[in-house]
């Protein structure tokens, strides 16, 4: 996890601008560059490195002998790093896994260099030889990176919007930020003078797609056929697979446990691992939450079955509410329940940082969006429905789940893992019958659960630990998250705004006095870019304006279920 940023034609003193890169210095916290593009007037690149693979090399941009045109800015982590070089002969200069970028792009050109790619992504690749500029992101947009744009060709890029905001141009007109399509590239032309042109924008890979990098994965092939127990099977080599390869760190791992399906299947196939690869320190797990909140109590079970280090982050509401204007602020965002299930990760990733070695970061997110795990699915009017939405769901991972995962943990100086969204994992159970998919019993994530029975991977009340709202989950069993905000914001906003929001806020009017106030913090920080968010999360065939599980006529917390 890193932070880049690169301007192309820029109207100012470089000097000036590189004050912007400054916005996003704790995405890397260990080094900083900022460098000129020999040759091309007002070029240059920023990075902040978070070192977890190859610390001694591996700062950018990325230039080695062979390629002394090719200049490489990225963030993420490429799995297949090894495999490649050994599929095509590649002889790396550096043990540092990006490296292999630009042996692919030498090779193959741009759209397959991205296709190959098995990890997670933001790129800038600079080609002086061409006059050509890429950029490009992973399937999922598990990392993060905008662009500004204007009329007469400035290009400025950056791994999070606040880096972009400051910049100055010449254009009497607002240039334009929006984020980088994920699973997509652009190629630019270059011109002396540092201005691009846009030539192409595509799309390298789908999520419903077999990944390319299959050709080089070391897993042999999986058994065919949909019957049950061979796709239960399945699953679970696929996804034993996926936390294996994200187990490359020079850095401590740690893991997020909320005592929920999902993290908990991944903290235990991690120490599992962790203890096969012989390790030489446990694998440290970390839940938040008041004393007695269902997660803490559930997370608690979880680490001693599984016999991790665990740490237990005490939330209490007005913790919670102090945080939200920053959070706000890394988040970019205003969406409801993105802010609200981002203040318990926000916290605990502060607390990792201060508290802890764990720098790598393993969590449960895309889960839901791909086993249909929200507690709506069950209102799904077919099985074909249900499949459309989960799809719909993993493609606007980058606006929600993922975009939180990143912000969270990245305003930290952490470095995220999300091994249900490997390529292999998802694309394999988006492929099965829709009809296996859908809840069952009246259980979410039944096909998931039941690939784990019987495995004595986590303890059964866990495995069928029925979906909790986070707001539930996190706090006291007295008052819950939701409540707590729903009470402070009360006199913060009055019935007089809320009545004029549509006005106030055409785009994305609040119909909530937290939402309302939500979209005031958005505005002081990033006023006029509330299309940033093109729509609210909120759940589908309900009659729901609120996003909270909790506001569902078909769910009861666990309390009170009691």
């Amino acid at each position: 996890m890193c932070g880049i940023w690169a301007l192309f034609g820029s109207d100012e003193c470089l000097s000036v601008q590189v004050t912007s890169a400054m916005r996003i210095a704790h995405r890397g916290p260990d080094a900083f560059r900022f460098e000129n593009v020999n040759g091309f007037t007002n070029c240059c690149f920023g990075f902040h490195r978070l070192a977890v693979v190859d610390q001694l090399y591996g700062m950018q941009p990325l230039r080695i002998k062979k390629f002394p045109f090719l200049w490489l800015c990225y963030n993420g982590e490429i799995y297949n790093h090894l495999a490649l070089n050994k599929q095509f002969d590649f002889k790396p200069q550096m043990a540092v896994d990006g490296e292999v970028l630009l042996h692919l792009y030498d090779r193959f050109g741009i759209k397959k260099m991205a296709a190959l790619l098995d990890g997670v992504f933001a790129f800038i690749l600079l080609d002086t030889e061409k006059k050509k500029v890429f950029v490009g992101r992973d399937t999922y947009g598990v990392r993060p990176l905008f662009k500004l744009s204007t009329d007469d060709g400035f290009l400025a890029l950056c791994s999070e919007a606040k880096g972009l905001t400051e910049i100055t141009h010449a254009m009497p007109s607002p240039a334009s930020i929006e984020p980088v399509l994920p699973g997509h590239f652009e190629e630019f032309d270059l011109k002396q003078n540092g201005k691009v042109s846009s030539v192409q924008m595509e799309e390298f890979h789908c999520c419903t797609d077999g990944p390319e990098h299959v050709v080089c994965d070391s897993l042999e092939a999986l058994p065919s056929g949909f019957d049950e127990e061979t796709v239960k099977s399945n699953i679970r080599t696929l996804f034993e697979n996926a936390v294996r390869k994200r187990l490359m760190a020079q850095r401590r791992i740690g893991c997020l446990l909320s005592g929920g399906l999902d993290s908990s299947l991944v903290a235990a196939t991690l120490t599992k691992l962790a203890k096969e690869k012989n390790l030489q320190y446990k694998i440290q797990t970390f839940s938040i939450g008041s004393e007695d909140s269902p997660d803490i109590l559930a997370a608690r079970k979880v680490a001693a079955h599984i016999g991790s280090e665990h740490h237990e982050v005490n939330f209490s509401a007005e913790e919670g509410i102090r945080a939200v204007e920053e959070v706000i602020f890394h988040l970019e965002t205003y969406d409801i329940t993105t802010v609200r299930a981002s203040v318990g990760m926000f916290l605990v990733s502060k607390y990792i940082r201060e508290k802890s070695d764990s720098v790598v970061i393993f969590s449960g997110e895309g889960a839901d969006e791909l086993t249909q795990g929200y507690l709506y699915f069950h209102k799904a009017p077919s099985p074909q429905a249900s499949a459309e939405e989960s799809i719909r769901l993993m493609k606007e991972l980058y606006l929600f789940d993922v975009l939180r995962a990143d912000r969270t943990t990245a305003a930290h100086g952490l470095e995220l893992r999300v091994p249900f969204l490997d390529h292999r994992l998802t694309a394999y159970f988006l492929s099965l019958p829709d009809d296996m998919k859908v809840p069952k019993h009246g259980v979410e994530k039944h096909l998931l659960r039941d690939s784990f029975r019987d495995q004595g991977l986590i303890p059964d009340e866990i495995l069928w630990r029925r979906k909790e709202a986070f707001s539930d989950g996190v706090m006291s069993v007295k008052k819950s998250w939701y409540v707590c905000l729903q009470e402070h914001l009360e006199d913060m906003v009055n019935d007089d705004q809320m009545e004029k929001a549509p006005q106030t806020f055409p785009h994305n009017p609040p119909r909530s006095k937290e939402a309302y106030y939500f979209r005031q913090v958005f505005e002081q920080r990033f006023p006029g870019r509330s299309q940033w968010l093109p729509h609210y999360w909120l759940p589908r065939w309900t009659q729901s304006s609120d996003p909270s599980a909790r506001t569902l006529a078909f769910y009861t917390p666990d309390k009170e279920e009691q």
